[in-house]
């Protein structure tokens, strides 16, 4: 008999709709229950594409004597990760704090008030019958010390946290940010730090903003191992490790969330709609940067993979792909060369074998192998042909699950990146489906001033924004706006980023992960750093800088540069986990560059001009378009008319422009000269 998450929206929660355990969603019915029963919390937090959630789910959730331990000593709350990242960021820095480690399924014993006093991550089943045993006997015996605990900890938590004052970072804290990075480069495999492994996606947007900004002296043509890996090097030969192993779906395209191997050898096969807009993004800019081939392809892939595998009926991207099929971790991917054979022949199979690194011992478990491609094939035309075969017959497995439910800033970094890709890779198709996607945005989750978080099937869910949806949200619309001229999406950016400097400030520069009417939990989150994605704190920063620099806003840029001031210190204590916070630094030090062009839609040489602005390189530049005569209620594009007649490109900074110019040629150079 289904319990209470039937109702859920959420496709995680639904997932445990079925168990034996008597589940309660977060809210104040559960708490109420705790105290009426006078029994602890106990609240599991997880998400529908995480393996180990699934495998404690098996093991535990659906055990009937299990469930029953759960249900006599406990009221029981699943809360969906990315539906609340409220709810999961408080409990989260508890279970580090306590155990000195996180993760997911997140296992956290709550007084009724909500206070944490015994925290935990992933537990076997036995393991877990023992700890429900032994928290409940505490719960009767030990009452003082349990609720002791909890209140340790909260008030530790929750004391003041006053980050020391600072200015924004100049080009001295970023050149000793990128210092800070090389130190900890993985020159063999790419990347920072060890096993595991997670794609470095804001670093590399900071480093390509580095090198455009510096010129930093790259050394691609085999000198790298005797040199200090540049801004550039670092980048490009992460982007091709990353893109050779088996992280990248090397049939299908698109990236698994991280690999378990510091050589991106074997994945954690599910595939987040974040992890892939990101680094769309930053594969289309390092292809803007260098021309270079693997990245195109990579973002063409990858743009083509979020299309086909998690568009949803209503224009909007589903949050994700699971790692298992039929029950087990990575099988719709892997191969042995057996299956090779089978599908492609004898020599084709053998010779697909050793293209990708599929072997009779395996890379993966079972005997089984994770595709990688180390070199390019030297047949081009045969690969495309094997490939092709492979993936007609992977398409006949069982396929991994899909989360189908629309998250709003996941969604935002969906349109920034397919907006421009579109744009600059020549595919108007792209554009259309990041302007579908802005459009189920602003009609649906955007209601006034304010921002739903997620929703499922054209059903806004009932989770309020967080700041990472505003800021997310308001840079896609602001990217948006870049590549095709509506000046809509501009106006809707700025009612939202108005909200965030209204109702998320925290009166110091920075900003709380949380409106000031959300609901109020043990500790309200704050938290400047990335995690798999940007930090809501730094990506609010970016979008008012370009915001502010389209719109000539004091106000909105006074903001940015307050909100910058963090990473002046996280620049020096923790670059690797400040990535956003420094490429919008090295815009704000850029200007950033304001490129106006104005000129009759479907001119080719308005077409020129705009597509020659969105090429700049330099950091954070800002494109604005227009038809000379309406400005579209959009400061950059006021007073900008067409010179004689003819499309004409503004490069400015500041609202200061250079003179005007009306050919590609000239505009090239202007941008070249102020660094674009």
């Amino acid at each position: 008999m289904p319990n209470r998450l039937a109702d859920a929206t959420s496709p995680y929660l639904l997932q445990h709709a079925d168990n034996p355990v008597d589940w309660y969603p977060w809210g104040e019915e559960a708490f109420a229950e705790a105290r009426s029963r006078d029994v602890p919390v106990l609240l599991s937090v997880g998400y529908a594409a995480c393996h180990w959630c699934h495998v404690m789910a098996h093991e535990s959730f659906e055990d009937p004597r299990t469930a029953e331990m759960m249900n006599a000593g406990f009221v029981n709350i699943k809360v969906d990760r990315e539906e609340r990242p409220d709810i999961d960021a408080v409990y989260m820095e508890a279970t580090q704090a306590m155990t000195g480690q996180g993760g997911w399924p997140m296992t956290v014993f709550l007084t009724a008030e909500g206070a944490p006093f015994y925290c935990g991550t992933y537990f076997p089943r036995e393991h877990f019958q023992r700890l429900l045993f032994s928290v409940s006997q505490a719960w009767r015996e030990d009452r003082e010390g349990v609720v002791g605990q909890g209140q340790r900890v909260v008030d530790a938590l929750s004391a003041p946290r006053i980050l020391p004052g600072a200015q924004p970072p100049d080009a001295a804290v970023l050149d000793a940010a990128v210092r800070g990075l090389e130190d900890t480069y993985d020159r063999s495999g790419g990347g920072y730090g060890g096993a595991p492994k997670f794609p470095p996606s804001m670093l590399l947007e900071f480093l390509l903003r580095h090198h455009a900004r510096t010129g930093d002296p790259a050394h691609l043509n085999g000198e790298a191992a005797q040199t200090r890996g540049t801004a550039l090097e670092m980048a490009v030969h992460t982007a091709h490790a990353m893109a050779r192993g088996g992280i990248y779906d090397q049939l299908g395209g698109g990236f698994a969330r991280y690999s378990v191997d510091a050589g991106w050898v074997v994945p954690h096969f599910e595939k987040m709609l974040y992890d892939n807009a990101l680094l769309l993004r930053a594969y289309t800019h390092l292809w803007r940067s260098t021309g270079d081939a693997l990245a195109r392809r990579v973002a063409l892939e990858t743009a083509d993979w979020m299309v086909a595998d998690l568009l949803t009926p209503e224009g909007g991207f589903a949050s994700a792909l699971d790692a298992d099929s039929e029950g087990e971790e990575g099988r719709y991917y892997v191969w042995t060369p057996n299956q090779l054979r089978a599908v492609l022949g004898d020599e084709d199979g053998a010779w697909a074998a050793r293209l990708f690194g599929v072997t009779d011992g395996g890379t993966f478990e079972r005997g089984t192998s994770v595709l990688r491609l180390p070199t390019d094939p030297d047949d081009p035309d045969r690969y495309a042909r094997i490939r092709d075969a492979l993936l007609r017959a992977r398409a006949e497995r069982v396929p991994p699950a899909r989360d189908d439910k629309i998250v709003a800033a996941w969604n935002g970094l969906a349109v920034a990146a397919l907006a421009e890709t579109g744009a600059l890779l020549d595919r108007p198709d792209l554009i259309d489906r990041a302007r579908d996607a802005a459009r189920l945005l602003t009609d649906l989750h955007v209601t006034g001033d304010r921002l739903g978080r997620t929703s499922r099937a054209g059903t806004l869910g009932p989770s309020a924004g967080v700041l990472e949806d505003y800021a997310d949200v308001a840079e896609g619309l602001l990217t948006l706006h870049a590549v095709t001229g509506e000046a809509r999406w501009v106006h809707v950016a700025g009612r939202l980023l108005d909200t965030v400097l209204e109702r998320f400030s925290d009166g110091r520069g920075g900003f709380y992960d949380t409106a000031d009417d959300a609901e109020g939990l043990f500790n309200r989150p704050q938290d400047p750093t990335d995690n798999a994605a940007p930090s809501g704190w730094t990506a609010a920063a970016g979008a008012l800088l370009s915001y502010a620099a389209l719109t000539g806003s004091t106000r909105h840029r006074e903001a940015a540069e307050r909100a910058l001031a963090t990473v002046t210190l996280l620049a020096e204590k923790a670059p690797r986990f400040a990535g956003w916070g420094l490429a919008v630094a090295e815009a704000r030090l850029a200007g950033p560059l304001e490129i106006a062009v104005v000129g009759p839609a479907g001119d080719p040489d308005t077409e020129a001009l705009h597509r020659a602005a969105l090429m700049a390189t330099s950091p954070g530049a800002v494109v604005s378009r227009g038809d000379g005569a309406d400005d579209g209620g959009i400061g950059l594009l006021r007073g900008r008319p067409l010179v004689e007649g003819r499309p004409t490109a503004y490069v400015c900074r500041g609202f200061t422009c250079r003179l005007p110019v009306t050919t590609v040629g000239e505009l090239v150079a202007q941008l070249a000269a102020d660094g674009g």
